[in-house]
């Protein structure tokens, strides 16, 4: 399926300069023990196998190319232990890692990996929190404590097409917290 996609790219635009992994779900905001293996499985797929088998597809077009720029979207969850939930948070965790090996591995290839790390952003991401689920009290506790406003999608978008764009030409294997200052609190 993403051979596909990725074939589908290059045959439409004559290549692939860009590649951005923005897809992703939340949990239900279990703590690890609250987890089932369905969730974790679900999750983890979406948020962190999903764009490690996008750019392994991608990565021949740009290596082929001399160039290529791949941002991701992480988390705030991804940068600390977060109060989203236990599959969410590893998924995010996975993400970074991922963009740190892929800037070490293909930067003499011409190939720059970087991410944005939002915080709370209004999004159409749908958060089903299961009743018993320690999340959603710990983050009812960041709100208006730590969290200032609420981002907007065009926010988080414009700091994925600066790291796309030769304007961060030298940028790479960055986590870019897009986030209002949450990272600094």
């Amino acid at each position: 399926m993403v051979d596909t996609v990725v074939e589908r790219a290059v045959t439409a635009f004559g290549g692939l300069d860009v590649l951005v992994n923005n897809a992703g779900i939340m949990d239900r905001m279990s703590a690890l023990g609250e987890t089932d293996d369905a969730e974790w499985e679900r999750v983890v797929r979406i948020n962190l196998t999903a764009p490690f088998l996008l750019t392994r597809a991608a990565l021949p077009h740009m290596l082929a190319a001399g160039h290529g720029s791949i941002v991701f979207t992480a988390s705030e969850a991804g940068l600390r232990g977060g109060a989203a939930g236990a599959a969410y948070t590893a998924s995010k965790h996975g993400v970074v890692g991922l963009v740190k090996n892929l800037a070490v591995m293909y930067r003499k290839q011409g190939i720059r990996a970087n991410a944005i790390a939002p915080g709370p952003t209004r999004t159409s991401i749908h958060v089903d929190a299961a009743p018993e689920a320690h999340g959603p009290s710990l983050v009812s506790q960041l709100i208006g404590a730590n969290i200032g406003r609420l981002g907007s999608a065009e926010e988080q978008a414009a700091a994925i097409v600066f790291l796309a764009s030769d304007a961060a030409a030298f940028v790479n294997g960055a986590v870019l917290p897009v986030d209002d200052g949450w990272a600094a609190v």
